[in-house]
Parts: structure tokens; sequence; C-alpha cells
């Protein structure tokens, strides 16, 4: 198997599952466990600074010791044991501590795949958005079957289906991998831990980059952990739920296949300053107009609110940063934009929508407005010379 279908396939597996974990298991817990939507929110958002912890702390670490595919191995084998501990009846304490656990191993995977993807960028011909996009495709397939298969035997078949993924992810990356993966880490003891964190912010721009990936990644929160639930008051079925989420999906895919050709002379700064203004109007029309038909249109707006903000950051720490530095910053954003912004954003997401599933929304506009601000501002250090 070659380097790009390697990569293609490993983003398939794990966004497979992210396609069930990420849009349906706050509405797992509050339909399933029976617990209310604002404490699967205090569950979902505690998981979520596990995460930001395990990715910034743990995945580095884990970067030094470890070859790239050693480090995807264990934390898919682990998070399919982790999984499996839903299956009894829990208490909502016990659901807290599952879930703590299951969420500081369980997104280690990603910031491994895209490390690795990184790295074989730098090693070969690798067209990261082309293979990005089988990500996108998983998504959308996990998307349809949770809510054909909810439709037909309720929640519960939610749990089922992301242990089965699980499982068969476990199994694909058992499989040989590219040379660039297995190559163990050279550097020890304090070099290392002086390349990972000091070294990055050397780099200029790199905070400005990491700093607008945190606003615009962090600004999906409640449409991640929501908008399952949101879908489901406005009377939509599980199946056409299924349908609608999987819209946005459908046009990152369609990003992700042409990114590469759309974005090579667009500079980083008018990647994010788009971002910030889709991402601003996508949910003002939500809180505006709360309806089916609403929501259906700003589903357009996902390939820009997460597709061109994800990719100006892939591309400048690909540019950017040496090979030494890849994992590092991807540890970072996968902690602080994936993870803790989203997370810090859930808990009063959780409480707005309690008050009005619409202002949960509207509050996300607390990041994209000063995201807008903060690219006008900074744009130079963005685009300015290596």
């Amino acid at each position: 198997m070659n380097d790009q279908r390697w990569l293609s396939l490993s983003f398939l597996a794990f966004f497979f599952t992210w396609g069930i974990f990420l849009p349906y298991w706050t509405g797992w817990l509050n339909m399933e466990k029976g617990l209310s939507v604002t404490h699967a929110s205090i569950i979902m958002g505690a998981g979520m600074v596990a995460r930001t912890f395990s990715t910034f702390l743990v995945f580095p670490y884990l970067t030094r010791k470890l070859s790239m595919i050693h480090v995807i191995r264990w934390t898919t084998l682990l998070s399919l044991l982790l999984a499996l501990v839903y299956l009894p009846v829990s208490p909502f304490v016990v659901l807290l501590v599952i879930t703590i656990l299951f969420s500081a191993v369980y997104p280690m995977i990603l910031p491994a795949v895209e490390s690795g993807a990184s790295l074989l960028m730098k090693s070969g011909r690798i067209h990261y958005g082309k293979s990005r996009s089988f990500g996108s495709i998983g998504y959308t397939v996990a998307l349809l079957l949770v809510g054909a298969v909810t439709s037909l035997w309720g929640g519960q078949a939610i749990l089922f289906m992301m242990i089965m993924s699980l499982l068969l992810a476990t199994v694909f990356f058992m499989q040989t991998a590219p040379k660039a993966l297995q190559r163990k880490p050279i550097a020890k003891g304090r070099a290392a831990q002086k390349v990972n964190f000091k070294s990055l912010f050397t780099t200029k721009g790199f905070a400005v980059a990491l700093w607008l990936a945190i606003l615009l990644q962090g600004a999906h929160a409640s449409y991640y952990n929501f908008g399952f639930i949101f879908l489901d008051d406005l009377g939509v079925n599980g199946f056409m739920i299924g349908i609608l989420l999987n819209i946005a999906v459908l046009f990152e895919i369609l990003f992700f296949t042409r990114a590469d050709r759309l974005l090579a002379n667009v500079r980083i700064s008018t990647m994010f300053l788009l971002a910030g203004l889709a991402s601003t109007a996508r949910w003002l029309l939500i809180y505006l107009f709360p309806s089916t038909v609403v929501f259906i249109g700003t589903q357009l707006l996902h390939a820009v609110t997460f597709g061109v903000a994800h990719y100006a950051f892939v591309a400048f720490i690909s540019e950017r940063l040496p090979a030494s530095h890849i994992a590092p910053a991807q540890g970072m954003y996968a902690a602080f934009a994936m993870s803790l912004s989203t997370a810090i954003l859930t808990f009063p997401g959780g409480y707005l929508y309690d008050i009005s599933p619409e202002l949960a929304f509207l509050g996300m506009t607390i990041c994209t407005i000063p995201a807008t601000i903060l690219v006008w501002a900074k744009r130079k250090q963005l685009d300015g010379p290596y």
C-alpha cells in the first residue's frame, strides 16, 4: 500500500468513529443514559478538558518515546477497551469518570494521524487535501449510518457502532505503515522538551495562528454538542437528522478534494479571515431564524468555518515549521483549538441552550468576532517572510 492510500484510509478509519462521537455522544448521554442537557454538557465539557491535557502533555511525550505509528496503534487499542466500559448501566459520577478517561485517550489518535500526514508531506509528494477528504467521507458515512440505525433501533445503537468502528480501526492500524511513521524519535531528554514547546513560539506568526485556530474551532462547540438535540427539538426524526448533519460534511469533502488547488496561492491571513466572517454569519443566522430550513442553509458554510480554518493552520505549520516541531504543534492545536476552547464553551452553551436553544449558537460569536479583528491586526505576521 502506497503512502497516499495509507493516509487516506487512516483518515477514513478515524473520522468514521469521530462521526459517531462528536455529533451524537451528548445526545446519547441525554437519551440513553437519562441525563439532562446541562448534565450531559458537564460530562462532555469535562471530557474535553481531559482531552486538552492529554493532547498537550501526553501526546508530545509519547511522540518523544515512540514512533508515530506506535502512538496511533496503542491509543486506538486503548480507546476500544475504554469504549467497552460504557456498556453497563452507570450513574452520573461513573459516566463522568469513564468519559474523562475515554476523552483523554481517544482524541489523541487525531493529532497522531495529522502529524503523520505532515511527516509524509515532508518526505514525499503527498496531497493532504486529497487524503483528508477521505476523513470527511468517513464522517459522512458515519452520520448517515447512525441516523438510519437509531431510527430503527434507538439511541443504544450509537455505542455499539462506536465499539465496532474502533475495532476495525485497530485492525487497520496494526497493518504495515509507511516507513516515515516507523522511525523512532531521535531527540532525547531536555533537548526534546525544548523543541516541543519553547521553540514553537520562536516561529513568527505561530502564536497568532494558534490563537485564531482556538477561537474559530472553539466556536463550533454548540454545533457539535447540541446540533443533534437542536434538530430533534425542531421535530426532525433521527434518520433525517443524520442526513441534515451530513450536508456540512459533504461540502467539507468537496472543499478538501479541491483545497490544494483552490488555496494554493491564497494567503494564510485571507483563509483565516474568510473563516471568521463565515462563522459569524453562520451562528447569527441560526439565532435569528431558528428553523430547519435556515439550519440546512448554514450547513453549507461548514466548509469555510471549519475546513478553511483547519487548512490554514495545517498549511502554516507545514510551511513554517521543521519536521521536529510538527508533532508538538499538532498536539497544541488538538489540545487548545479542538479541545479546550470547545470544552470551555460547552459549559455556557449548555446553560444558554436550557434558556433558549438559539442562544447557544449566538454565544459562539464571542469567539468569531474577535478572531476576525485579530486577523486584520496581525495579518503581516501570518503572511510575512519565514
